[in-house]
């Protein structure tokens, strides 16, 4: 079929650059090792921070669920959609993050859109990290509101902006908690405390922070302890909760008013039960089991380490998300492929992903990676690095 030739020009493009990725499908349950086309390899990849993707009682959960309502729901939330284990769990989930009221979204990035296009007009301002996550971007992209990018963390930029933007109706900060391609903090507490001295509401995206910061995995506001100074906090159930999904935490009135103007809430079929069910199992796994965040800590630390001591540049991380800066995009990839051929599943990250020249092979350890993988893992590191003329 004609018409798309001009697409394929830019994919050619790509191959000759040698940018062009395919997709890698798994072969097994998603885990601290994988099968990769029916070779085992350690995996560095998957967001499965706590390892709770096949957790026991989250799988016995998800099956009782599925014999008692059935594999899906047969409507939107607003219609016929609304079971009443999407009501409790989101009163599960808002008393697990110290706030009023919670409204559970399709997805994480669905989260962040339906929110930010439902309360922003042109009367107001959003004003935004500029390495916030692209579902941010996309979101302030839908509004008619006046857009202000501060310098990354960079708490003067950000009070210039508050100060520039004081004749708006609203004004709200936006920023990731965890930067998801970094893994650096945001830093919360000068970030609240200069929204409220110039009256400015604040929203945290916790993606990389639910499950992994925090009292239990409650996120960057409680590993802060800034409960109740933050406006908007935004969840993934996706992520260390090892299912699928986005919440916001807030006040019944944003809640209830995202029932009525959130897009995506509104236009969406609801949650099937098999993963309310899961999900709101991890939150009494995140209650009732802290060992899981104490080995991915633990696990975190020898890794960067281990990394670090080998000479790779792992930038300003802090978190368990650990990117090796490489910098050329082709390289990063030949990277990439060389640690999978080396027994180590650990995914390149290239424009537009990342900034020009920012390339960098993005690792995550999880609770689950015994000391042994992760070791392995960094030998692996090391003769590629060696052979790739990285190190």
């Amino acid at each position: 079929m004609k018409g798309f030739e001009y697409l394929q020009q830019e994919l050619d493009q790509m191959k000759e650059q040698g940018t062009f990725r395919r997709l890698v499908p798994l072969e097994s349950e998603q885990d601290a090792r994988v099968v990769i086309n029916g070779k085992e390899v350690i995996q560095l990849s998957s967001n499965n921070y706590l390892g709770l993707t096949n957790h026991p009682k989250m799988k016995q959960a998800a099956l009782e669920s599925v014999e008692k309502y059935g594999v899906g729901t047969g409507s939107v939330r607003t219609i016929a959609g609304t079971l009443s284990m999407h009501e409790e769990f989101e009163q599960k989930l808002a008393k697990f993050k110290h706030t009023e009221a919670c409204l559970v979204f399709q997805s994480g990035f669905s989260t962040n859109q339906g929110i930010l296009s439902a309360i922003l007009t042109d009367k107001d301002v959003v004003i935004s990290d500029e390495l916030n996550h692209a579902s941010i971007i996309d979101g302030i992209r839908l509004t008619k509101a006046a857009r202000r990018i501060y310098k990354h963390v960079d708490m003067e930029d950000l009070e210039a902006a508050l100060k520039e933007t004081q004749e708006y109706r609203k004004r709200i900060v936006v920023t990731d908690g965890v930067f998801s391609m970094d893994g650096n903090i945001a830093p919360l507490p000068k970030i609240v405390e200069l929204a409220e001295k110039y009256d400015a509401l604040v929203m945290v995206d916790d993606a990389h922070a639910s499950g992994v910061l925090g009292e239990n995995g409650r996120g960057t506001i409680d590993h802060f302890n800034l409960n109740g100074r933050v406006h908007i906090q935004v969840g993934t159930l996706s992520k260390a909760i090892g299912v699928l999904g986005g919440y916001i935490a807030s006040t019944e009135t944003l809640r209830n008013y995202l029932i009525h103007k959130g897009r995506p809430f509104l236009f969406s079929t609801s949650h099937p039960p098999a993963v309310i069910a899961a999900s709101s199992a991890a939150v009494d796994v995140l209650l009732d089991e802290p060992e899981h965040m104490e080995r991915l800590w633990e696990n975190t630390r020898f890794f960067k380490e281990g990394l670090q001591a080998l000479g790779f540049d792992t930038g300003i991380s802090e978190t368990p998300i650990t990117p090796v800066i490489v910098g050329d995009d082709a390289l990063t990839h030949k990277l990439s492929d060389r640690l999978l051929e080396l027994g180590v599943f650990a995914q390149g990250i290239a424009f537009p992903t990342v900034a020009k020249g920012k390339a960098r092979v993005r690792t995550i350890v999880t609770a689950k990676h015994t000391k042994e993988d992760l070791q392995a893992a960094l030998d692996a590191f090391e003769k590629a690095g060696k052979e790739l003329g990285i190190l």
